[in-house]
């Protein structure tokens, strides 16, 4: 599998694009900036955008896609959940001091236990509310990988101030369904550097009983 990893924006969102040696087919994770820059990786590899996920529906993970969507052709998914939090864009631009992006409505909802597959490459979605009431991740077993959002953190975990976020919520969705992954697992969490499920559950101290 080709992984590469661009932090792209104003608050360096951890961009994911996963593809596959032999189909040349892609995924784009969070193209929330600098879409050039994702366009130009996706040449050097020669791969085809098929589909674009997202992980939740803030601005600095989201802000790219609708010119994704354009440039690619690729349907964009995103939890139904955060439709409200798309309703609000300008508010969230309006946080950052930047203009208004296009925002499309997603194509699909990207539910709990989805297939997400392109020819080569599979994962499923895991819903994992409480950063944003929509927040998902997106595992790859095969690859002991996890996409984890803004819901894990190398040492810490997705902020609950926002609106739609909840605590307990997010509490909740990473002891019942992060840390039920193998120890082994890598995380590429939506900002900083990766991390393991086993590290979290062993060190991280929002977690800790």
């Amino acid at each position: 599998m080709i992984h590469e990893i661009l932090t792209v924006g104003p608050l360096q969102c951890n961009c994911s694009i996963l593809g596959d040696e032999n189909s040349h087919e892609a995924i784009v994770v969070d193209p929330g900036d600098d879409i050039p820059r994702i366009m130009a990786v996706l040449a050097t590899h020669g791969l085809t955008v098929k589909k674009i996920v997202i992980t939740h529906a803030h601005i600095d993970h989201i802000a790219g896609a609708h010119r994704l969507k354009q440039l690619t052709g690729a349907p964009i998914l995103y939890n139904q959940h955060d439709l409200p939090l798309v309703k609000m864009m300008d508010i969230q631009a309006g946080w950052l001091g930047i203009p208004t992006p296009t925002v499309s409505a997603p194509d699909d909802t990207l539910e709990d236990g989805k297939l997400i597959a392109v020819t080569g490459l599979s994962g499923s979605i895991l819903h994992t509310p409480g950063h944003t009431e929509g927040s998902v991740c997106l595992h790859i077993p095969t690859q002991s990988l996890l996409l984890a959002g803004d819901t894990l953190f190398a040492g810490s975990v997705g902020r609950t101030d926002l609106p739609g976020g909840n605590t307990r919520k997010l509490l909740s969705s990473i002891h019942e369904r992060l840390l039920t992954l193998p120890d082994d697992t890598t995380v590429i969490p939506g900002h900083g550097s990766r991390t393991t499920i086993g590290t979290e559950r062993d060190s991280n101290p929002f977690l800790q009983n």
